[in-house]
């Protein structure tokens, strides 16, 4: 009988033990991340102006409330790109709870969930009352969902967002699986580098509608 692996279990040694996967640091393996991005309008500038602002605001009156941030960033950002209409749609996957210990030797706890997008572009979302956590702690859960794509044929798109920070995420099936991140883009910085995120899931989303 083959041994069920709960996705809290999993982490990136055990992926790279069982799938052999691949990290690809050559730029051009992922190059989607920051070629060929549409424009975005001037009312989708002016919406993720306040969408920065909420954040900061919320930052400014701490304890933060778990779903708050994914609330004020990410579900505004899905929106205005239009995530929630035809061809797309949400399904959510189970949750998984993470942990850590802060500087005062308190356990921090969070959950991160999963959206899916048309079975091709996956968003992992990681939330807690402090904003503590790192994309890094997704990364090895929204792997082994894309690891799962329907269609292998196709390469995959994820995205791991804390609400203060998103990185993009395309994996390859093949012998072996391999895989590139997408630089770091942090609400707090100075601009607003929610323009480029929505830019890069416009992006995706035409490649998620025109392989589907």
């Amino acid at each position: 009988m083959s041994k069920t692996i709960q996705t809290k279990d999993i982490d990136l040694r055990f992926l790279i033990d069982r799938f052999g996967i691949e990290l690809v640091e050559d730029e051009a393996f992922f190059c989607e991340w920051k070629e060929n991005l549409p424009d975005i309008s001037d009312s989708d500038k002016q919406l993720l102006d306040k969408v920065k602002a909420g954040y900061i605001n919320l930052l400014n009156y701490p304890p933060l409330l778990e779903g708050a941030m994914v609330m004020s960033v990410l579900s505004p950002i899905l929106f205005i790109g239009n995530f929630y209409l035809s061809p797309f749609y949400v399904r959510t996957e189970e949750s998984v709870e993470v942990a850590t210990e802060d500087e005062e030797g308190a356990i921090v706890r969070g959950r991160i969930d999963t959206l899916v997008l048309k079975e091709q572009l996956w968003v992992m979302v990681i939330e807690s009352k402090k904003a503590s956590f790192s994309t890094e702690e997704g990364l090895a859960q929204i792997l082994a969902y894309m690891l799962g794509n329907p269609n292998p044929d196709k390469p995959s798109y994820g995205t791991i967002a804390t609400g203060g920070s998103f990185v993009f995420v395309k994996l390859v099936m093949g012998n072996p699986p391999r895989y590139a991140l997408s630089k770091g883009f942090l609400t707090r910085n100075p601009g607003n580098e929610l323009y480029d995120v929505l830019r890069v899931f416009k992006r995706l989303s035409q490649i998620a509608i025109s392989d589907g």
